[in-house]
């Protein structure tokens, strides 16, 4: 089971802003999109996710292969870019991206994005199962160890 950004922040809403400040951190969305090739091996791509009426949404260029590989398996795994500081902290989701053709939906993200956007972009929204935030204990020692906050969408 998937949900929206929305669902997700309204059952994990501290998760969910630590979340959205580090995938939004620099103004701009920034994340790697993690996307499944045809022959199934992964792929790897900058991606500048836009978060709009309380989901989370990308614009992708026809031409792109992580458009392709979207349209043929939805799946997706998505690491926010990490803080520019020694301590840092990481940012991930995964679930399945459903591409949106509703004109009202693209207008609305296309003014929202932080990037430049092109009304020529194809829109998907990245639905979530599983989100993730890691910090560190005793970084900068032999000792240092990762803790994660993980959550999951309820199965029905």
């Amino acid at each position: 089971m998937e949900v929206t950004w929305k669902e997700f922040a309204e059952a994990d809403s501290k998760l969910a802003e630590i979340g959205a400040g580090l995938l939004f951190q620099f103004g701009v969305g920034l994340a790697f999109l993690a996307t499944i090739r045809k022959d199934g091996s992964p792929r790897l791509h900058p991606f500048c996710p836009v978060m709009s009426g309380e989901r989370l949404y990308g614009l992708i260029q026809a031409e792109s292969p992580k458009k392709s590989d979207l349209i043929q398996d939805g799946r997706y795994a998505m690491q926010a870019f990490p803080p520019p500081r020694e301590e840092s902290e990481e940012f991930y989701l995964s679930g399945v991206a459903r591409l949106i053709e509703d004109p009202a939906i693209r207008q609305m993200v296309l003014a929202d994005a932080k990037h430049i956007a092109h009304e020529s972009e194809v829109l998907f929204e990245f639905l979530i199962d599983r989100a993730m935030h890691t910090t560190w204990e005793n970084w900068g020692t032999p000792d240092i160890k990762p803790v994660h906050t993980i959550w999951r969408a309820s199965k029905p």
